[in-house]
């Protein structure tokens, strides 16, 4: 089976959000869990949506529904390390784009995996994918030279 190779362009991360490896977050391996793992990539996305003010569609009843998610793990980490999410969007069309993820232990410069998760904008109330909102637009003017 071919392996999922991810690399994104330094330029390209532009938020960055820290979170610690639980004990709970840890496997009959003792190191991090790939099903915790897929948590802490949701909360990051979650935090940076939040900070970029996303939220503030939700008043149009239209929200991002994730599409696909591909993860390459590149070290272990363990319980307690703090682990740094830097989070950039890319790939744009119409209807989404992809949010990209760089995970790495800040105490000793590991990188320890990457990610990729598609999105679109979904109209909750018509049961849809929708074209990207304006609001989206207007808070990353990367977009717009993009899609």
């Amino acid at each position: 089976m071919a392996r999922i190779h991810l690399q994104f362009p330094d330029d390209q991360f532009f938020y960055t959000t820290h979170l610690t490896v639980r004990v709970t977050d840890i496997n009959f391996a003792n190191h991090l869990a790939n099903d915790s793992m897929i948590s802490m990539i949701s909360e990051a996305r979650a935090r940076f949506l939040f900070d970029a003010g996303i939220e503030d569609m939700k008043a149009a009843h239209v929200s991002i529904i994730v599409t696909d998610l591909a993860t390459t793990y590149r070290a272990e980490a363990y319980a307690r390390d703090e682990l740094a999410f830097e989070v950039g969007i890319m790939d744009f069309n119409k209807y989404g784009g992809d949010i990209i993820f760089r995970i790495t232990r800040p105490a000793d410069n590991t990188l320890i995996a990457m990610a990729k998760s598609g999105f679109v904008f979904f109209d909750y109330e018509a049961k849809k994918v929708v074209p990207m909102p304006q609001a989206f637009r207007d808070k990353f003017p990367q977009v717009n030279a993009l899609a």
